[in-house]
């Protein structure tokens, strides 16, 4: 008995840290549609957040903000009311983590639930806004 304890522990460890299979593309849009009834938009806003990103294309990204903004910058909670605000701080709250964050992430892996869509561990959220119309960064965690 003790041999078959030992043995299901061991084999229930290894399951623990084994990681899952990771999703597909389809399977990401399966998901954005089980969550927002639509993918393309999704899609299409995160491959064009990576690319303003890997651009250092500021004031792309600061039209891909949902305004006001609240953003910490020197660990002050501020509030952006607009794209020439977020450009002007644009290094402080697009971080060197941040931005390694984006270019890291994959389509398939993203997370999504009814708050939106996260990319990394949660360094960028972003969401449709006016139901799914706009799609826009909600949150940039450093």
């Amino acid at each position: 008995m003790r041999a078959f304890f030992y043995s299901f522990v061991i084999g229930f460890g290894l399951l623990a840290v084994t990681p899952a299979s990771a999703q597909t593309a389809a399977e990401m849009d399966a998901s954005l549609d089980a969550v927002f009834g639509v993918h393309e938009p999704y899609r299409q806003f995160f491959e064009k957040l990576q690319k303003s990103v890997a651009a250092n294309d500021k004031a792309a990204v600061a039209a891909m903000i949902d305004y006001p903004f609240r953003a910490r910058i020197n660990g002050k909670a501020v509030k952006l009311r607009d794209a020439a605000h977020f450009v002007q701080d644009y290094n402080k709250i697009v971080t060197p983590k941040v931005k390694h964050a984006i270019a890291n992430q994959t389509y398939p892996a993203l997370f999504a639930n009814w708050q939106g869509v996260s990319i990394g561990d949660g360094e960028v959220w972003f969401s449709g806004i006016d139901g799914n119309d706009k799609i826009k960064v909600t949150a940039i965690n450093d």
